[in-house]
Parts: structure tokens; C-alpha cells; sequence
């Protein structure tokens, strides 16, 4: 177990955190939110040791290990190939092998009575029963399902560490982390540099880890998927909230709500409490009565409303409206010596599409988006229609910025139909609010950069949008504000993103790149993947019927057969889950109907004079939040079970 007790961090006048007090217990799993800049990182450096704090702040049990995932990498690898930077996460073990080996060379040269014979067979068994935990024999295919799962191919294993880009180092130190298996796992930001097979793969291998774990992450799939608890970072202090990312927007909603209409109770009381002071105070009469209420007033503990978050809206500067046809490639072909990169890849778009790029990493994604922006050559046809005015955002982009700008010049001088008013309010979107909208271009740090490029981009109009992963600086909360405004936009689009939630609220159409070749799938990321996993369980039964020759000797009434017990077995299964389905419906009707009569008299003022009466009332509304909240789980655990067996039915159909 780890805890972090009374932590105060302050820079300047700015509180990082304010009497921050939190425990982890084996098997928690937590995801850490908050806008940018409210500490997240800072706290995740705090509980892993690299940021000492005063003694005492942060315990932990001697048992109890942590292993920490930084967002950026900031450690030097040695000059080793990629199976023996993984392997390192299993040095105990193999410095254990050794020392076996070692004792077991000592001992065949050792007669029956030297007294050194028992302490060496003394520690042999100790060694033998570490390397029975660790299962010793099954490295080498651990090493390589995590690191395959990561996108790492077998021909990758032995090739230099240093010959790899940043993205993929990453992908290995992520590796060496799940591999170590602590205690708990720290993971700033551990989807940065995935695709969604990897993306998919992580989320399955967590959702079976034993451990602890700690995710900053700016998906909202992937914490609901993950987590099961969500810790809000907000101006110095932290609220736990059981519940994955979904769970903690509604949640939050509702302490907001009650947390007002406390606030306003409570001003309502204090108001009539000074009236009947200011009113009676000269009376002698009234004495006792004004003294009281003045004591009261000075003991009464002021209820502080949260600072809100600003809403921001923004919308794309008009722009002259294309062709009905925008695009049109027809068997394009991008090469470089000694890789083919993709080929016969066609494809049309028509005003108002709007197009996700998936692939893994390394399949063309990003080459494809810069060919259509005109910043490569290719071969095939390629045809941009009437009147498309294309603008483009990629990472490299954020090195072009002129850095002796400030950052509001430098996007306000890119918008040709924005007020400063307007530019300001964008760029609080993008995480620049205040002052900082002042500072030069050349002091921001790598992810600033990048957030200022993109909003430049954004505020020229364009009825063509070309990309590439616009969401990697940004926090939840400016992701949702492009994510409206993407939705919103008359003009194409055309998108690389790992990130599913964010894609997924505007695309239509999907262009999947694997193995060089491209297929375009209807519907947006989600609708994609579902498609993939039917083509993925479609072929699996080709494949075995293939290796058997055709599925000789099975008539088609056994399988028919077959598939109705099936069918029969399924939905004897179905039943149980539908009766918890309608009970959990049942009891939080009734929960919810006491919770907003407890809410109701929450409301009257008159409550608040009765100490007793509203500390009761108190209880019993956090004693319903607690049934209403396990009701809710029980049945959307009973909701999920349903889906999954009526697919398998519809299946089997």
C-alpha cells in the first residue's frame, strides 16, 4: 500500500497542491484527471520518488513496488539490441540464474562433509523457489507477447535500440514496465504513441493485471475501459470518485448541483441572520437572541462554491465552399528505396466528408496526409476538386513557428475574420489563458508549440482539413471544444488519431492501411472496429475448416444442430441477467425518487436550524448516493452480459 498524506506544493502564488491526502491499495485502479498544468505529472513523480517531498509525506509498504512511465522519454538506453533493453526487466531473475548456476558448479566440487555443503544447499533452494515465482523458463515468451502486442515485430528483436524513433522507444519502456510487474504501475499518458491494435492490446493486458495502476490519459475510452476509480486534480486539491471516467462527468455533475443549492441555502440563511442582527441590534429585548446569531455566524463553516470551468465554444472562420467532389485518387503508390510503403490505394470524397486514416504505426498514415497536402510525391492520380482550399497540421509544423512572436500574434495574425476577443477565447480552448497568451514562441516547451501551430491552422479558413494527431497536447476539456467544432464544420475532413472517442464524434467514413493496401469501411471508429472483429471471427473458422480439408466429414444438419443447442444454452443464460436487469431497474427507481425528495428538503432553508435534522438528512443522502451507485453498476453489468449473449445469438442465428 502507498499513501500520500497532507502534500503542499506551491510556486509562486500558484498552489500545485493544497493538503492533498490519498491512499492505493493492491488492485486499485485509478485515473488521474485534471486540466493541464493542475499537477497530474508532478504528483506521479511524487508517489514514484523522483520529486522529494518533507519525510513522511509519502509511505509505502517495504513490499510494495512502484514502477513509473514518464510521458516523454528522459532516460539514456544503452547501445543494446531490443530484446536485451526488455530483457533488463527480469535483471533479478537472471542475476538469480546465475548465482544458481554459480552453486551448482560449487557443489559438484564439493565433498559430502565440507561444512560449506549445507549453506550452499540452503540457498540453492531459496534460488530455486525465486525462480519458480517468476516462472524463470517462460521469459523469453513473455518478452515477446508484450512486446508483439506493442506493435514490435520479431525481425525488430534484435535490431539496435538507438536505431528506433522516439515513439517506439516509448513503446518499450512501456513494455519493461508491464514485464517488471510491480506493485503499481504509474502510466503518464501510456497511449501517446500507440495505434489502435496496440491501443486494444494495452487495454486487454491491464484489464488482467494484478496489480495497482495510476493512468494520466486524455482518452476518455480508454479510462472507462481501464479504470475504476477517477482522482480530480482541480485548484490544489483532490476528490476521489468511485467510478471510471463516465462515471465521475455525472457524479461531478451532481455534487455541483447539490454543492449550489447548499451554497444558496446557506446565503439565504446568512442574509435573514444579518437582516435580524442589523434589525434588533439596538433592542435590549433582543439582546440575548442578537449575540446568539452573531456567534453562529462566526462559527458557521462558509460553504466555497468550485471554481467552474470556463465553457468555450468555437467555431471555424468561414469559408468558400467547394465542389461537390473534393478528392479523388485512384491507385496511388508511395515508395521509398527498399520499402514499399502502400499501393493501389483509391478513394473518393465528396463536400462534407469526413474521414478517419487507421493503421498501425509505420503503415503510411501520416505519408498519406502529407501527400495530399502537396508536401510529398506520389505515384498514381490524384485529383483535388473545384475550389478546395486545403489546410494541414502536422508535428512538424510547430518547428516553422517564428519565434519572436508573442502567441497571440502569431495566431491572431494568421485569422482573417477573428476579433482579438475571439483569437483569446480560442486560445484559453488550447490551455493559453491569462498572461501566457504574452510569451514568446521561442521560450514554450515542444507540446506548446504544437498546440500553438494547430491553432493557427484552425483560425484560416479551409474547406479541406488534412490532421495529423491534433489531440496529442491537448487536455479532455480542449479536446471536446475541436471535438464540437469538427462536428460542426461544413467542410471535409480528413483525420490521423489514435484517440477513438475523439474521432469517433465526427467521422463518417473510415480508411483502414494495413500491409500496404487500403479498405474503406462506412460509419465511424466504432462502427470500423465492430466490423474488423466480425471479418477477424468470420475468417477464423475458414482458416480451421481449411486446415481440415474443408470440414470433410461434417454434414451441414450436425452443424445446424449444433448451433441451435447453441442458440438453446444461450439463451437459458440470458434469462438470469435479464431478471437482474429489471430488478436493478426496480430499486433505482425507488432510490432516485427518495434521493430527490431528500434534495427537496436539502432545499429549505428552515433545515439548516435543525443541527440534527440536517445531519441525518446528510447521512441518508450519502447512504442513497452509495445503493444508487452500486444499483447503476449492477445493472449496466447486467445490461453489458445481455448485449454480448444477444450478439452470440444473433451470431448464431
Amino acid at each position: 500500500m502507498l499513501s500520500v498524506s497532507d502534500l503542499c506544493l506551491q510556486y509562486g502564488a500558484k498552489h500545485i497542491f493544497r493538503n492533498v491526502s490519498v491512499q492505493v491499495h493492491p488492485g486499485d485502479r485509478v485515473g488521474l484527471v485534471g486540466v493541464n498544468g493542475a499537477g497530474k505529472s508532478t504528483l506521479l513523480r511524487i508517489m514514484c520518488g523522483e520529486l522529494e517531498t518533507d519525510p513522511g509525506v509519502v509511505n509505502r509498504a517495504s513490499w510494495f513496488s512502484v514502477a513509473y512511465l514518464p510521458q516523454e522519454m528522459g532516460v539514456d538506453l544503452a547501445d543494446r539490441t531490443l530484446y536485451q533493453e526488455a530483457e533488463a526487466a527480469f535483471a533479478d531473475v537472471l542475476a538469480a540464474q546465475e548465482e544458481l548456476e554459480e552453486i551448482g558448479g560449487r557443489l559438484a566440487g564439493l565433498a559430502q562433509d565440507d561444512p560449506e555443503l549445507p549453506v550452499l544447499l540452503e540457498r540453492q533452494g531459496e534460488l530455486q523457489h525465486v525462480l519458480e515465482g517468476r516462472d524463470a523458463f517462460r521469459i523469453r515468451p513473455e518478452i515477446e507477447r508484450v512486446l508483439f502486442g506493442l506493435g514490435f515485430s520479431r525481425s525488430d528483436l534484435e535490431r539496435r535500440v538507438a536505431d528506433f524513433s522516439g515513439g517506439w522507444v516509448m513503446r518499450l519502456l512501456l513494455a519493461r514496465l508491464l514485464l517488471q510487474k510491480p506493485s503499481l504501475l504509474l502510466l503518464d499518458e501510456p497511449t501517446n504513441h500507440l495505434d489502435l491494435d496496440s491501443l486494444t492490446w494495452l487495454e486487454e493486458f491491464l484489464q488482467q493485471y494484478d496489480g495497482a495502476m495510476v493512468i494520466i490519459s486524455h482518452d476518455r475510452v480508454f479510462l472507462d475501459r481501464v479504470t475504476s476509480t477517477t482522482w480530480e486534480l482541480s485548484l490544489g486539491r483532490l476528490t476521489v470518485y468511485k467510478g471510471n471516467y463516465s462515471h465521475y462527468l455525472v457524479e461531478k455533475e451532481q455534487r455541483l448541483q447539490l454543492e449550489r443549492a447548499a451554497y444558496e441555502n446557506q446565503q439565504a440563511l446568512i442574509r435573514q441572520t444579518e437582516r435580524f442582527i442589523t434589525r434588533f441590534r439596538s433592542k435590549s429585548t433582543k439582546a440575548r437572541q442578537v449575540q446568539s446569531r452573531i456567534r453562529m455566524l462566526e462559527k458557521m463553516e462558509r460553504i466555497e462554491l468550485s471554481e467552474s470551468e470556463r465553457s468555450i465554444r468555437f467555431t471555424f472562420p468561414p469559408a468558400a465552399p467547394s465542389g461537390r467532389d473534393v478528392l479523388h485518387l485512384e491507385n496511388v503508390r508511395k515508395h521509398y528505396p527498399g520499402k514499399e510503403v502502400f499501393s493501389g490505394l483509391s478513394l473518393s470524397l465528396r463536400r462534407g466528408d469526413k474521414l478517419a486514416v487507421v493503421g498501425v504505426n509505420g503503415a503510411g498514415k501520416s505519408t498519406l496526409l502529407r501527400i495530399l497536402a502537396g508536401l510529398e510525391e506520389a505515384e498514381g492520380r490524384i485529383r483535388i476538386g473545384h475550389n478546395v482550399i486545403r489546410s494541414y497540421f502536422g508535428q512538424h509544423q510547430a518547428r516553422e513557428l517564428a519565434g519572436e512572436l508573442s502567441v497571440l500574434d502569431t495566431v491572431y495574425n494568421a485569422a482573417t475574420d477573428m476579433t482579438m476577443t475571439q483569437v483569446r477565447s480560442l486560445l484559453g480552448a488550447f490551455l493559453f489563458s491569462g498572461d501566457e497568451v504574452d510569451k514568446m514562441v521561442s521560450v514554450l516547451s515542444g507540446g506548446e508549440k504544437s498546440r500553438v501551430a494547430l491553432a493557427r491552422m484552425l483560425v484560416q479558413p479551409a474547406n479541406l482539413m488534412l490532421l495529423d494527431e491534433p489531440t496529442n497536447h491537448l487536455d479532455i476539456t480542449s479536446q471536446e471544444v475541436l471535438q464540437e467544432a469538427l462536428a460542426q464544420y461544413g467542410g471535409t475532413i480528413i483525420v490521423v488519431s489514435h484517440n477513438r472517442s475523439f474521432a469517433n464524434a465526427f467521422v463518417n467514413r473510415v480508411l483502414e492501411i494495413r500491409d500496404g493496401r487500403a479498405t474503406l469501411y462506412e460509419g465511424n471508429v466504432d462502427d470500423y472496429l465492430a466490423r474488423r472483429r466480425e471479418e477477424e471471427e468470420a475468417a477464423a473458422p475458414a482458416a480451421v475448416a481449411r486446415g481440415n480439408g474443408g470440414g470433410q466429414g461434417r454434414d451441414r444438419k450436425s452443424q445446424r444442430r449444433e448451433r441451435a443447442l447453441l442458440r438453446q444454452r444461450l439463451s437459458a443464460t440470458l434469462k438470469p441477467w435479464r431478471k437482474k436487469s429489471s430488478e436493478a431497474e426496480r430499486k433505482i427507481e425507488r432510490l432516485e425518487e427518495r434521493k430527490a425528495e431528500l434534495e427537496r428538503l436539502m432545499a429549505d432553508p428552515d433545515l439548516y436550524n435543525d443541527q440534527q435534522r440536517w445531519a441525518e438528512t446528510s447521512r441518508e443522502y450519502g447512504r442513497i448516493e452509495r445503493h444508487l451507485e452500486r444499483a447503476y453498476a449492477a445493472w449496466e453489468e447486467a445490461q453489458e452480459k445481455m448485449e454480448e449473449i444477444e450478439e452470440q445469438l444473433a451470431g448464431r442465428a
